[in-house]
Parts: structure tokens; C-alpha cells; sequence
């Protein structure tokens, strides 16, 4: 699993715990460099996390901020060690028994899985041959990625995606979105946002968001906007309720596009304030295809960095409900797949 944002980990976190619910005696190894604290506060018991680097994904300055120069040096140093990586991986699979391999969205596992002749799956909602190649030198890595993606056994390919035009058998599935089964008035009590207030939470990631006018933003008409540390995570987490339940106990999420905080908002009804996130060609894309789902409203960085969102706001919260409401029980339907390809013990 890519380590490059939270969007590729919560997602993936959600099949396996779908998985492990249809089959409890199953050995899960999570091969990746995400953040150990995302895997512990939500998978569920039994998944071994083994710390890897598996890809190199995109290389932000900071939220808002990639370069795609440092993208590309950094894929092509990874590649340039490919066969080494490969062989240690391959050797991983044999060790433990794998009889399956799904990757989001590494060529690594899939070259891995190939190489020992076990079902391997990509999964994901965009490919990184297809983000490498729109960056300048970045064809010649992503040719590489493209033709190992190419030894996948199938693609299951989520919604808003981009690329896979090298991948075989490729099935679209529905959004995988964590959903809020919490009463909302309970998640505001726990934490103490006042129960009739709007409510507006910033989530921009492990990177943050800095240089916001907080003051501005402490004193917005009409707002009870949750500025960084107003939260409790720990706290959040100690009184059993996860990530989603905030989203779904506030009226807004104000956030850099990304499938797993758009899908999120769309599981839980919440509706998106977002900002440009700079030269990420995922973002085309996204944008595109938000309003037809999602209650949703650009502002610009002047106003957001300026605390100017009130106007932003209620233009947002005027809208109407969106005009479809797509399937969000991608989990689910990935992992009844999967299990059809598992051997029985």
C-alpha cells in the first residue's frame, strides 16, 4: 500500500477489516511505510504491519504544495533499485505462504505477486504511471510502473479514477468509504462542539495547514470553525469513535481534494469547502467529478489563508442536496471478490 496520504490507507484498512469479518482465520500482512498509528487505531486485530517502502508516491512541501521535481528524482531512484526490491519481496511472499496479493497502487506488489505466481490485484482509483507521466521526465518511470502494472491478474478500479490503460481485466467498483454508524450529537457532546452550532472542520492531513488568519477564523459570524488542537484525537479515539464520526458531526470539511476525505464526505453527508492542491494531476479529476455527489465549494488560497470564509460557507450550505447519491459499499463488494479468489482451509 502506497504511504503517500491517508486517502490509499483508509480505504484499504476498510477491505481488510470487510476480510477479516468473512474470514477471521486469515494471515494479513500490510506491507507499507504509512503511519503505524492509522493501522493501530482502525485495522482490525491480527494484521501484521511489516514498515516498507514500497513506492515512492509524490513529494509535497506542504499541503497545498507538490514538486514534481523531487517526484520524478526520487521514483527513478526507487526503480533503479527495482530488481533488488523485487527479489526481497518475492522472497517475503514465499516465506509466509501468500496466496494473494492486492496493491494500492505499488508496481512493487504486483511485480512481487507476479514473480510467485499467486492472484494479484491492483486497486486504487488512479495508477502512477499515469501522475508520473504528465510531469516533465517522468516518461521513462512511468513506462516502467506501466508495463509492471501490466502482470496484474485484474484491476479493481474505484470511482473518480485516472489511468489503468495498462492494466488487464479492470473492474469498476463502488466507493470504499469509512461511514459513521454514530449518533452525531453524541461525537460533538464527547468533544464539546456546542450541539446546535455550524460546525466546520479543518482536515488537511498529516502536513497541516499553516499560516491561517486563526483569529479571524475564532470569530467567524455565524461558525464554530475547529482550528488545529481544538480537537482531542486521543480523546476521540479513547471514547471508541474514529475519524468519520467527525466528519459526520460537523455541517463542513474544509480540505485539499482527495479521494479518501471526498469519500468520507459522501458516506456521511457532510458537505466540502476545498482549495487547489497544486500540480497533483489526481485533482482534475476529483473536482470534476464532486458536484454531481457531493455538496461542494472552492475557495481560493487568498480567502482561506485570509479567514474569508464565511461567504464561501454560505453559499455552500445553500446548495441543494446533490443529484445522486452513488454506492458507497465498496468494502463490501471488494472483499466478497477477494474471498472468492482465497483457498479454503
Amino acid at each position: 500500500m502506497s504511504g503517500h496520504g491517508f486517502g490509499h490507507a483508509s480505504r484499504v484498512i476498510e477491505v481488510i477489516n470487510a476480510l477479516i469479518d468473512r474470514r477471521p482465520d486469515l494471515q494479513i500482512i500490510l506491507r507499507s511505510s504509512v503511519a503505524p498509528w492509522l493501522v493501530q487505531r482502525t485495522v482490525r486485530h491480527g494484521v501484521e504491519l511489516m514498515p516498507a517502502e514500497v513506492d515512492t508516491g509524490a513529494v509535497q512541501l506542504d499541503s497545498l504544495r507538490l514538486d514534481p521535481v523531487a517526484t520524478i528524482e526520487r521514483a527513478e531512484a526507487f526503480m533503479s533499485t527495482f530488481d533488488q526490491r523485487l527479489a526481497g519481496e518475492a522472497a517475503l511472499l514465499r516465506d509466509r505462504g501468500a496466496a494473494l496479493v492486492v496493491a494500492d497502487l505499488p508496481a512493487l506488489g504486483i511485480a512481487a505477486g507476479a514473480a510467485v505466481g499467486v492472484p494479484t490485484i491492483a486497486f486504487g482509483n488512479f495508477t502512477w504511471d499515469w501522475i508520473y507521466e504528465y510531469y516533465e521526465g517522468g516518461d521513462a518511470v512511468a513506462r516502467r510502473i506501466g508495463e509492471l502494472y501490466s502482470r496484474a491478474t485484474a484491476a479493481f478500479r474505484l470511482p473518480m479514477w485516472g489511468g489503468f490503460a495498462t492494466m488487464p481485466a479492470v473492474r469498476d467498483v463502488p466507493f470504499v468509504a469509512r461511514r459513521s454508524n454514530r449518533n452525531p450529537q453524541d461525537v460533538r457532546r464527547t468533544l464539546g462542539i456546542p450541539l446546535e452550532a455550524r460546525a466546520v472542520l479543518l482536515s488537511f492531513g498529516g502536513y497541516g495547514l499553516d499560516g491561517l488568519n486563526t483569529e479571524a477564523l475564532a470569530h467567524l459570524p455565524g461558525y464554530h470553525v475547529l482550528l488545529p488542537g481544538m480537537i482531542d484525537e486521543q480523546a476521540l479515539y479513547r471514547a471508541g469513535y474514529r475519524y468519520e464520526d467527525l466528519v459526520r458531526a460537523v455541517d463542513v470539511v474544509v480540505t485539499k481534494p482527495g479521494y479518501g476525505i471526498i469519500s468520507e464526505c459522501l458516506a456521511n453527508e457532510t458537505a466540502m469547502l476545498y482549495t487547489s492542491r497544486g500540480r497533483f494531476r489526481e485533482y482534475d479529476v476529483l473536482v470534476a467529478a464532486m458536484p454531481a455527489f457531493l455538496r461542494c465549494q472552492f475557495i481560493d488560497h487568498d480567502d482561506l489563508f485570509a479567514g474569508r470564509w464565511a461567504p464561501h460557507l454560505d453559499e455552500l450550505l445553500s446548495q441543494p442536496p446533490p443529484p445522486t447519491r452513488p454506492q458507497t459499499n465498496g468494502a463490501q463488494v471488494v472483499a466478497d471478490l477477494l474471498e472468492e479468489m482465497l483457498p479454503r482451509t
